[in-house]
């Protein structure tokens, strides 16, 4: 992540690690497998398609989340 974003082929385990404030995201599109075994080797992609959900969609979404989560922490 040296830029930062999050991409589609990251496994969602270590985006919900590192961007605990992507949770409510990754739920409001449906992809409430956050939590299980799976999220460590799934990519956010692969996630999506499996639950029929807009992977472009949910991308703009988690890196807005992302980008929000981080931003008081850039200011302190």
């Amino acid at each position: 992540m040296t830029d930062g974003a999050i991409k589609s082929d990251m496994p969602i385990s270590d985006v919900v690690r590192k961007h605990p404030e992507t949770i409510p995201v990754f739920m409001k599109h449906g992809l409430h497998c956050i939590g299980c075994a799976v999220a460590a080797f799934e990519s956010i992609a692969e996630g999506a398609a499996a639950h029929g959900i807009e992977v472009d969609a949910l991308m703009n979404d988690l890196n807005e989340a992302a980008a929000a989560g981080q931003a008081p922490e850039a200011q302190a």
